[in-house]
């Protein structure tokens, strides 16, 4: 039985999530990479809440960048400086099951370019 990609990642996810887990104190940064896009959150699992996000989707950010590296580092700093804005100093970084490379590093080095310790 072979086992497809969304599969095989959402696998690699769940063993991420058996260790990674976001409080109040110490929220968790969760990146979803899709072919076009890429999403970045800041949750709260504790309350089951998002604190704060950002992505390539949103109309101020999507300014013809597309789904790069650069987009990326951009949409770190922004979901950094929302979540430094809603008194969030430091977070656990979730990569959901893709591998930490390119976009998905991209998104976590923005982040600590905008002062979240990561």
């Amino acid at each position: 039985m072979s086992v497809s990609r969304s599969q095989a990642r959402a696998r690699r996810h769940l063993r991420v999530r058996k260790k990674v887990r976001g409080t109040a104190e110490r929220p968790r940064l969760a990146v979803f990479r899709s072919n076009q896009h890429i999403y970045a959150q800041v949750i709260d699992d504790d309350a089951g809440r998002t604190l704060a996000s950002a992505s390539t989707a949103e109309a101020a950010l999507r300014a013809g960048t597309g789904g790069t590296v650069a987009a990326a580092r951009q949409v770190g700093e922004t979901v950094g400086q929302r979540a430094k804005d809603a008194g969030i100093a430091a977070v656990v970084f979730d990569r959901g099951g893709f591998r930490y490379h390119g976009r998905i590093a991209s998104v976590a080095d923005g982040a600590r370019a905008a002062g979240l310790e990561l």
